[in-house]
């Protein structure tokens, strides 16, 4: 099984939380895929979208053994299509066709990355995170949050950044 993938979501893929991942992921050797840019549709209880990217996408993220999820901090929320991707993993809790992939989120470890104006990452963020992990039966394996209210200072925060890194290899 490999390492680790990370989600990434953001209005800007140059942004902040992106220089940040994309450094994360160059220390790691891990995967970054671009929410934005894939087409991936809203929940629907009828699931009429099931012929978009979200279960392809859910089968690479399977294959690996730790999640990351990359987004900043939007009004104490995750960006849009973040938004989308974890209202999605609902199809993997009501559809029977879909309940054994659900399943293979066990024991996966989840992690994010984010960046905001803010010291600490916003209790309001991390808990949605927490409680989706714990109800997917999914491990915290923690955080790492960047402070941008001066700009994002990579150089400032480069050992956090690297013990983080090594974690994901």
């Amino acid at each position: 099984m490999r390492s680790a993938i990370t989600l990434f979501s953001s209005s800007r893929r140059n942004g902040n939380t992106g220089s940040l991942i994309d450094l994360v992921a160059d220390k790691s050797g891990m995967e970054v895929v671009d929410l934005d840019i894939i087409n991936m549709s809203p929940f629907d209880y009828e699931h009429k979208n099931k012929g978009d990217d979200f279960l392809p996408l859910m089968e690479k993220v399977l294959s690996y053994k730790n999640i990351v999820f990359a987004s900043p901090v939007y009004w104490y929320a995750v960006s849009p299509a973040m938004k989308i991707f974890l209202d999605r993993l609902s199809d993997l809790l009501i559809f029977p066709d879909l309940l054994d992939m659900g399943r293979e989120l066990r024991g996966k470890n989840g992690y994010l990355v984010s960046t905001s104006v803010s010291h600490e990452l916003s209790s309001i963020y991390i808990d949605a995170f927490l409680k989706t992990f714990s109800y997917l039966g999914m491990s915290y394996g923690g955080a790492l949050h960047m402070d941008c209210n001066e700009g994002l200072n990579l150089e400032k925060n480069k050992d956090e950044i690297m013990t983080f890194s090594n974690i994901l290899k």
